[in-house]
């Protein structure tokens, strides 16, 4: 399998380094990142790695600027991709096919191959446009899944909030990731 990782501007860069991190532990799976300078920037800001620490956890990188690499392309086989965190420009870039950058070439091959693609938009309050942009990019066949904390697994710190939301986007791609705690409704005995 072939998952490409795809890093915007968005506060929320953990959400991308998770999924990197799990994924590089499994085997059949391929990744592919690249990141915008904004993202580089928040992984400063937002956490204590390198940007050359996030490069390291992935198979492959590319640069944002290169839209001659291999994932810019149809015939380049892969899975699909996920876009964590997305930023609303990152959004709006997607649903209007405005690709001026690998994230958002890559995005849009994998629409136009019929591909799963994976949204984290990491935005609060959002107004109108905002949602109109997240509709239209579902209209295109994209899937949104905005980290939105799942509190009924009685969680003790963020990493359990993160990687229970990396799991629910892993189970997008049938990967079971061990990381959610699955409901089992109320009445447990049932």
């Amino acid at each position: 399998m072939k998952i490409i990782v795809g890093m915007s501007g968005a506060s929320g860069v953990i959400y991308g380094i998770r999924l990197l991190e799990v994924l590089r532990d499994v085997a059949e799976v391929e990744t592919h990142l690249v990141m915008s300078d904004a993202a580089k920037l928040n992984i400063a800001v937002e956490t204590d790695l390198e940007t050359q620490d996030v490069v390291s956890l992935a198979d492959y990188s590319y640069s944002n600027r290169d839209i001659g690499a291999s994932i810019a392309s149809g015939s380049f086989k892969t899975d699909g991709m996920v876009v964590a965190p997305c930023a609303i420009k990152t959004l709006s870039a997607i649903a209007n096919s405005y690709s001026d950058s690998l994230v958002v070439r890559a995005a849009d091959v994998v629409l136009k191959e019929c591909r799963r693609l994976v949204l984290v938009p990491r935005e609060t309050p959002l107004h109108v446009g905002h949602c109109e942009l997240m509709m239209k990019a579902c209209q295109l066949g994209a899937v949104m899944a905005p980290p939105m904390p799942a509190h009924y697994i009685l969680p003790k710190t963020i990493d359990d909030l993160v990687n229970h939301h990396v799991g629910r986007i892993l189970d997008l791609f049938g990967l079971d990731s061990e990381l959610v705690q699955r409901w089992h409704g109320v009445n447990k005995s049932e």
